[in-house]
């Protein structure tokens, strides 16, 4: 099947569109270092700006651009790929990146939209005739966001990686994106992952979709005060009404706080149910699974899993990676890729205190004028932060070879002598419990194991760690000396 140029770039921007709607803001912030050269009888060519930026785009997105183009032309689809570190152009039909400023100046855009100048005078004949006002409608404007939410917490702005992809395709499907809607969606998952932004994008698509949809996102904590202060001033009518009537989309932020408070419990049953029952959105937080949630009612907990529960997860290498360059894109900060792989590779557990650390590090760089390379962001980081922080799967692993006397390629390697093995386990282990890796993150740190063998390690440690006290004695061990090197 012989194409012309124009119709190889029609085929490719399809592939693309298909590949960019799945998770757009992960792709903008990659694919503008990737440009089309040419599709001809299933060979695609592309420019890549470094080896770095290549091989992050093969892994993650490359396989659904080539099933989508093998869909649309039945070709075998190759790939060619070249270096062109002067690349600068975005591929058609993905926006470019903003462009990058110091931080010692934010400039803030203003709401309201410049006024136009006034038209020039006609000239000719006609110029002395009086013209008619014409009427310009005003723009349809987006009522006023609630005070809790953050402007800049949307989809768009949410990197998507495997550790959190459910919880955002449900995120966006509660919002009325498409695809299946799960009611009530229990998005659970530790501090810092990025929850309250999923939270936050849910009702900001809702308002850009349904400007008059009510709303109302709450705390678990501010639920309960409001619930008081009714209950004070004997307005529970009013309450009732506003959470129960006067309600499209309730969104409610770390549940867990509810958590021995009987008569908010009780209350907040009750607007689960009318919700639910007149099929209203709603979205419920927590940093637990709702079976693990502590001195919550059984009928509430059963009440969370009826839906959808979707956990986010520590994010993964590449994951961390595109978290900092778009923060860096938002920030106006100029960020070398090997700082950011830098800054990806020692913050491994929380998203906030990897965004944290690169406004730091951008804040002290304006203060004293040095420029935020990996010089810079090692000093920084190793001066403010404990060891704790910074200690790597490497460092683990030395330990545990000290202290099983074993080689470090031994945890490596496929040996199966139950020492080594033992050791490798309680290895992986500690690397989850102290670092908060992904589990494919540690397969790869010990010799490319899958993640579920990773998986069976761990919770073999932990339930022998309660009962077997040799295994508590060699794992107390090696947490003093991890502890003592931190």
């Amino acid at each position: 099947m012989t194409t012309s140029r124009d119709e190889s770039r029609a085929i490719f921007d399809r592939a693309i569109d298909h590949t960019r709607g799945l998770s757009p803001a992960t792709f903008d912030q990659w694919f503008g270092g990737v440009q089309f050269d040419d599709l001809t009888d299933g060979v695609l060519s592309l420019r890549a700006q470094n080896e770095f930026v290549l091989e992050w785009v093969k892994t993650n997105f490359l396989p659904t651009i080539t099933d989508k183009i093998r869909e649309l032309t039945g070709w075998s689809v190759q790939v060619a790929w070249t270096i062109d570190q002067h690349l600068e152009a975005p591929i058609a039909n993905v926006p470019q990146m903003p462009p990058v400023r110091p931080r010692s100046l934010v400039v803030r855009p203003s709401t309201t939209p410049p006024t136009p100048p006034p038209p020039a005078p006609p000239s000719g004949p006609l110029a002395a005739e009086p013209r008619a006002p014409v009427a310009v409608p005003a723009p349809a404007r987006r009522p006023a966001l609630p005070d809790d939410l953050n402007p800049k917490h949307t989809f768009a702005t949410f990197v998507v990686g495997p550790s959190n992809q459910l919880a955002h395709a449900a995120a966006i499907a509660a919002a009325g994106g498409g695809g299946r809607r799960y009611n009530p969606l229990f998005i659970c998952g530790g501090t810092g992952l990025g929850k309250t932004h999923l939270v936050h994008a849910i009702a900001h698509r809702v308002l850009d979709e349904r400007p008059g949809a009510r709303i109302i996102y709450v705390s678990a904590e501010r639920f309960t005060n409001d619930f008081i202060t009714a209950i004070q001033h004997h307005r529970m009518d009013d309450f009732r009404a506003k959470y129960r009537v006067h309600c499209d989309l309730l969104l409610v932020d770390d549940i867990q706080f509810l958590a021995g408070r009987e008569q908010t419990q009780e209350e907040f049953f009750h607007t689960f149910n009318a919700l639910h029952g007149l099929d209203r959105q709603i979205v419920v937080t927590s940093d637990k699974y709702p079976q693990n949630l502590e001195r919550m009612e059984e009928r509430l907990v059963s009440r969370f899993s009826w839906g959808l529960v979707a956990d986010i997860q520590a994010p993964e290498l590449e994951t961390r990676v595109a978290i900092v360059r778009n923060k860096a894109a938002l920030e106006g900060i100029i960020l070398p890729d090997d700082v950011a792989l830098y800054l990806a590779q020692v913050i491994r557990s929380n998203v906030r205190e990897l965004e944290g650390t690169l406004i730091r590090l951008a804040a002290k760089s304006s203060l004293t004028g040095r420029p935020v390379d990996l010089a810079f962001a090692r000093a920084e980081i190793t001066a403010a932060a404990p060891r704790a922080q910074i200690m790597s799967v490497e460092d683990i692993q030395r330990a545990v070879c000290h202290h099983f006397h074993l080689r470090s390629i031994d945890l490596t390697s496929k040996d199966r002598h139950k020492s080594i093995a033992f050791a490798r386990h309680v290895a992986m282990y500690l690397c989850k419990q102290r670092l908060k890796v992904s589990f494919p993150e540690i397969g790869r740190a010990f010799g490319n194991r899958d993640h579920t063998t990773v998986m069976s390690a761990v919770r073999k440690i932990e339930a022998q760690r309660d009962t077997d006290p040799q295994v508590r004695a060699h794992l107390e061990a090696l947490e003093r000396k991890l502890a003592g090197d931190s």
